[in-house]
């Protein structure tokens, strides 16, 4: 029996923005691969085209060539009445950077983490109303939140509620864009703990997206490395992190601590400054 495919597969992506003489490539030649289950860190500046691969995941972008499949589907293909009909399954969930921003601030919270279930139909509403108390329970809030709108709640709250939204669907695939960069650094550490524990509890495959690489290095399998657009650098996390390959990677692990608690010095920061602008000219 030939093996199943990853859950989500990219290959030779790239991404074109613009039009005519204005045209810019974004991703290039993108190759990634993710597991059931498996948590992956895109890590890269501001700029790098994180997020354009994470809306390209979603089939919010058209690939200018290369192939999204997931289990093995082609998702970048579908047409616009089957990437709708796809949408309504919930498979792949997104959690933005700001919550506050993408939840409705006119209701509730509750009625906020239902929505999917109820664009999806086939459910009854007090068995949607049940699935909602048992994604509010799983993210750690009181039932009673649920009557509550967004701007009563405090930052890490709203981030909870994002995080039930996008659970309440029983996804197979969580995009997390920046998810912890807006909290306060005790809400921060209980995000990302919570985050790791309901990707092992429900099996999960998360893509934590980030300029931070030791924000996510200890919650994640494997670390891929984008950079002007092309992943530069994709591992095992202790690989990535304490035997970095491209100077790239070892720039973003100056500013951070790695796994053994050393850092880059000043000097070697410098040398690899001058590294990375010799590979981008030539």
């Amino acid at each position: 029996m030939p093996d199943s495919p990853p859950l989500l597969r990219l290959n030779n992506l790239r991404v074109d923005r613009g039009v005519r003489s204005k045209r810019k490539t974004i991703l290039h030649g993108i190759d990634l691969e993710i597991e059931a289950g498996e948590k992956v860190g895109l890590i890269g500046e501001s700029g790098s085209g994180k997020t354009t691969l994470a809306r390209t995941v979603l089939g919010l972008i058209t690939p200018t060539s290369g192939t999204v499949e997931l289990r093995g589907q082609r998702i970048d293909s579908l047409s616009t009445s089957e990437l709708r009909a796809h949408r309504r399954t919930g498979s792949v969930q997104y959690v933005f950077q700001d919550p506050l921003a993408s939840l409705d601030p006119d209701i509730e919270v509750g009625e906020s983490i239902a929505e999917g279930l109820v664009v999806r139909g086939g459910l009854e509403r007090s068995d949607i109303r049940a699935r909602v108390a048992d994604v509010v329970d799983s993210v750690g809030l009181d039932r009673a939140i649920a009557s509550r709108r967004p701007a009563e709640l405090s930052g890490g709250q709203r981030q909870r509620v994002a995080v039930a939204r996008a659970l309440v669907l029983d996804p197979s695939l969580l995009l997390l864009d920046e998810p912890v960069s807006a909290l306060d650094s005790v809400n921060r550490i209980q995000i990302l703990k919570l985050l790791g524990e309901l990707g092992r509890s429900r099996n999960i495959a998360q893509l934590f997206i980030s300029h931070d690489l030791g924000a996510v290095a200890s919650l994640v399998d494997r670390i891929a490395v984008l950079y002007e657009g092309k992943i530069v650098e994709v591992g095992p996390t202790a690989s990535v992190v304490n035997a970095p390959t491209h100077p790239y990677t070892a720039l973003l692990l100056g500013s951070a601590p790695t796994l053994s608690g050393g850092r880059v010095s000043r000097e070697r920061r410098r040398e690899l400054r001058l590294a990375l602008a010799g590979q981008t000219a030539s």
